[in-house]
């Protein structure tokens, strides 16, 4: 069944002293879980293995109490008391043939240790290195430190084994691990011999991994991630000297891991960073080492996979995000069901759940990190309940996702679209600049919705109360999605802004339906996620002078969690946008707006012709309660439930939208289960004492 053209794909690999079955290696990445959800994240790497990997990893591990990263949550291998989660989590990996990897970390330069108190150890000393800044210092290792650090590796990797793991990957890539620190010259400061040359900068990952091969080198396999380039100009571990690197020590890991500089750069969203992005810099490495080689990239295509794989450029097709978006894309592709494949649309959104310190989402897959919490499959539902049909009112994200697992679950399902393409806001905003790849929220459904014998699409079919009661279905999910507010309610104003009525405001809605301003234009920006940076974009674009005005600190404040919020204003400071920070706009003239500083309530005026008002948005909510105005008729018209899901119900990220329709899908017929908690979690065991 499997395609000839994928079958390198799915030769075996040998990573030191054990074999991967196959070449899809599902990299280290987080998912918000770590010490704290346990379970949860140990289902969700053994779906991954379910689904055809050969390889899966852990999220970063801090391997140690004087090097933790709090607030973030990740696992922790500190005693032998962490052993039992890991193990749980490694058993799971191999439950269906993948080998289970470990990622060991000790944060150094990033390690606040706000939890731990301990004094933060790196290479050299310096202000520690964070997303939040914190106002702490670490000292410099001296050789004592240096020493223990070593058998603080030895230990972990022991308990790695004891914990059931085949493969250990020591973190020092996006500027987080230490071995990075040793190997720049902008981390590390040192005179003595573990600074200077890169052959004395090299000295102590050499130690570690010969330390570590000593002690369980013959049964796992030792794996070493580097970062392609720092980008950080001469002081950097540059892309020249990793070359240098990985040629002067050819044979050092089982297997060397190429992840570009920082996480920023690495895992760039799709708005910026295209398919295979970190080519370039991976291309001849491997004729400096006979080792084999992982890399990422974001891979989402079969042939892109095989091309890379037969050029000799990676051994292993690397994959974080497309492997959340789609555990069983390994499994598709070999029996050859290309066309199944959710394919992650780089949004960034898992990531948030790290960066937040909360649950992950994945745009694409609702069912990711669920798994053991709410017992959702990716590939596969619950059974049908007792009704038969359902009437989805409304094709956005929630709309669709609901009909294509309630046509899963075997329901009779209608489609009710009042225009004429499928999407929703999706269908609109994948117009926008960057964000075509996001167009593939509906493309899957589209074709998975096609394929069904149980569904029924109707196009230009507007529907109200009267109509709905006369159809006879069982189960009606209202998913009619929301509007932008023209009136600038978000978070600086609870009620109208005062605008005049001479000056044209226009809101994201507008200028997707083609109505484009001209001239100067001020983007008032209260929303902070990307839609202002996008317009802003696109206006530009549209021959237009953009002043972007947000009360936040930083331009599209939110992005700052999906990796992307320096990228945003670099890009639209270079394309010549007047961005200003820490002001409002309290309210709108015929040919200015009057703006307030949000510390002081300094006005200053800005002259334009017209406004683009990106606040909040109200919800398309009055077919819902024109409904349930009339729910003394539903019985005598047969209907059994009525449900407003999705942005209808409260507009969010198009996540939530997605998993607010899976939500729907599942949970019909269900049992009703009163006041009980709808998730499954885990309690921290009370010490005795």
């Amino acid at each position: 069944m499997r395609d000839p053209r994928y079958d390198i794909l799915f030769e075996p690999m040998d990573i030191g002293p054990v074999t991967s079955k196959n070449r899809f290696y599902q990299v280290p990445h987080c998912n918000g879980g770590g010490y704290r959800d346990p379970s949860a994240a140990a289902a969700m790497r053994g779906i991954k293995s379910q689904g055809g990997w050969g390889v899966v990893f852990t999220e970063q591990c801090e391997m140690h109490h004087t090097s933790e990263i709090t607030p973030f949550i990740e696992l922790r291998l500190w005693e032998d008391k962490d052993i039992p989660q890991l193990r749980k989590m490694s058993e799971k990996m191999k439950e269906h043939g993948a080998l289970a990897g470990i990622q060991l970390a000790y944060s150094g330069i990033n390690g606040p240790n706000l939890y731990s108190k301990e004094v933060p150890l790196a290479v050299s000393a310096m202000p520690i290195r964070t997303f939040t800044n914190d106002p702490v210092q670490a000292r410099a290792l001296d050789k004592s430190d240096i020493r223990d650090l070593r058998r603080w590796f030895v230990n972990a990797a022991k308990r790695s084994k004891d914990a059931g793991f085949d493969l250990i990957c020591l973190y020092g890539a996006h500027g987080f691990g230490i071995f990075q620190h040793f190997l720049s010259r902008a981390t590390n400061q040192r005179s003595d011999e573990y600074g200077g040359s890169l052959e004395n900068r090299a000295r102590f990952v050499n130690e570690v991994i010969s330390d570590m091969r000593d002690a369980v080198g013959d049964t796992m396999g030792i794996t070493l991630r580097v970062s392609l380039d720092e980008t950080i100009g001469d002081l950097g571990f540059s892309n020249a000297e990793v070359r240098d690197f990985i040629e002067m020590n050819r044979d050092l890991p089982d297997l060397w891991d190429l992840a570009q500089g920082t996480w920023e750069d690495c895992s760039g969203p799709s708005r910026f960073k295209e398919e295979a992005a970190q080519e370039q810099l991976v291309r001849g490495i491997h004729d400096l080492t006979d080792k084999p080689i992982v890399g990422v990239g974001r891979f989402t295509s079969p042939d892109v996979m095989a091309k890379t794989i037969r050029s000799g450029t990676l051994d292993f097709i690397g994959c974080a995000r497309p492997s959340i978006a789609d555990p069983f894309l390994p499994k598709k592709i070999e029996e050859g069901r290309i066309e199944d494949i959710r394919e992650c649309i780089g949004c960034n959104i898992c990531i948030t759940g790290d960066m937040t310190m909360s649950i992950s989402r994945c745009t694409q897959n609702p069912t990711f990190m669920e798994e053991w919490r709410k017992g959702w499959h990716p590939e596969q539902m619950n059974a049908k309940g007792g009704s038969s049909s359902v009437l989805v009112v409304g094709s956005g994200p929630a709309g669709l996702e609901a009909t294509r697992a309630l046509a899963e679950r075997g329901y009779d399902v209608a489609l009710a679209e009042a225009k004429t393409v499928l999407g929703g806001r999706v269908a609109r905003e994948r117009q926008l600049p960057g964000l075509s790849a996001w167009g593939r929220v509906v493309d899957y459904r589209e074709y998975q919705i096609s394929q069904k014998p149980n569904v029924e699409t109707y196009f230009d079919s507007p529907l109200d109360a009267e109509g709905i009661l006369e159809f006879g279905f069982e189960n009606i999910c209202v998913a009619t999605g929301a509007k932008w507010r023209e009136d600038g309610v978000s978070r600086q104003h609870v009620v109208p802004m005062p605008i005049n009525g001479d000056m044209p405001v226009y809101t994201p809605d507008h200028i997707m339906d083609g109505k484009i301003p001209s001239g100067k234009v001020v983007i008032y920006d209260d929303d902070h996620y990307y839609m202002g940076g996008v317009l802003a974009e696109l206006l530009v674009n549209a021959g237009c002078d953009v002043t972007i005005i947000t009360p936040s600190a930083y331009l599209s404040d939110w992005t700052v969690n999906t990796l992307e919020q320096h990228a945003i204003h670099k890009k639209l400071a270079g394309m010549g946008v007047n961005v200003v920070l820490n002001r409002g706009v309290i309210r709108i003239e015929a040919d200015h707006v009057v703006s307030d500083c949000v510390y002081t309530g300094t006005e200053q005026n800005f002259d334009c012709g017209s406004v683009v008002m990106v606040a909040s948005k109200l919800e398309n909510n009055e077919l819902y309660h024109a409904l349930k105005a009339r729910e003394s008729e539903w019985a005598d018209a047969g209907i059994k439930s009525v449900e407003l899901i999705g942005d209808a119900n409260a507009p969010g990220p198009i996540a939530w939208a997605t998993y607010a329709g899976h939500r729907y899908a599942r949970e019909l017929d269900g049992e009703d289960i009163g006041d009980a908690l709808p998730f499954r979690r885990e309690i921290t065991e009370l010490a005795i004492g």
